[in-house]
């Protein structure tokens, strides 16, 4: 019974994190780069949980699929856009120490 109980625990943890990936994560797997992978995108979808807000994930999303868009609002004079480029930056930074294999 126990054994039963601990495989279901299981496959339960296993289909969760796919259905429950997150933003960046599912851009992040979804993109054409060469070093993207599920653990790599996994470990950068952390480390924007604890950085970033939704918002800020939805937009740093977009960057996967037009990294032109990245350079917009890096360029941008709005306060919001250069106060979001502040905080993405913060996140890359973490990311690339968090998640350096």
């Amino acid at each position: 019974m126990n054994r039963i109980f601990t495989l279901a625990l299981v496959a339960t943890v296993t289909s969760s994190s796919t259905v429950f990936a997150g933003t960046i994560e599912n851009a992040c797997n979804r993109s054409d780069r060469d070093a993207a992978n599920r653990q790599l995108c996994g470990c950068i979808q952390d480390v924007a949980d604890l950085t970033l807000e939704n918002g800020d994930q939805r937009m740093a999303a977009s960057f996967f699929s037009d990294p032109h868009r990245a350079q917009e609002i890096r360029q941008s004079d709005r306060a919001s856009h250069e106060s979001f480029w502040r905080r993405y930056k913060n996140f890359g930074q973490t990311a690339e120490t968090y998640c350096r294999g």
